[in-house]
């Protein structure tokens, strides 16, 4: 099921290049090439069930997120009493590359329509972040 593969930080790791069912020999080769870890290696399952998020990984690094969702016993940071927090800050360092700066509206989404139908529609959600050319007062508004 998709929801085991959703970050508790609202990123949708089932659409991510990296994610095991996504990743493809070019992506594998490429990043072994300039990360000079084994190409095999190269393959996340999510940062679920004791994994962690394969960029952090590869630097050696925890998640502080997900030790902090862990911590307060929650599934989901919109499940935290202290949601929103500075772990979800949006900071504009590589936001047109990751898709950190739209956890909090996934989040959000999720705590209003529940996660499986927020499932139904993240894959538009992420085109809209990486496509769509902003307009101030327009937001991801399909207008």
């Amino acid at each position: 099921m998709k929801e085991k593969i959703v970050a508790p930080c609202g990123i949708d790791c089932f659409n991510c290049e990296m994610y095991e069912d996504n990743v493809t020999d070019e992506f594998q080769k490429r990043l072994s090439e300039s990360t000079k870890i084994p190409k095999e290696k190269i393959t996340c399952k999510g940062c679920t069930e004791g994994n962690i998020c394969l960029l952090l990984k590869m630097q050696g690094k925890s998640c502080k997120t997900l030790d902090c969702v862990k911590q307060k016993g929650v599934d989901y940071c919109f499940n935290c009493v202290d949601f929103p927090c500075k772990y979800l800050m949006p900071l504009a360092d590589g936001a047109g590359k990751f898709p950190q700066n739209i956890k909090l509206y996934n989040l959000c989404l999720m705590k209003k329509i529940g996660i499986d139908n927020w499932v139904e529609q993240v894959a538009d959600i992420r085109h809209t972040y990486f496509t769509k050319k902003i307009v101030i007062g327009e937001g991801g508004s399909e207008e």
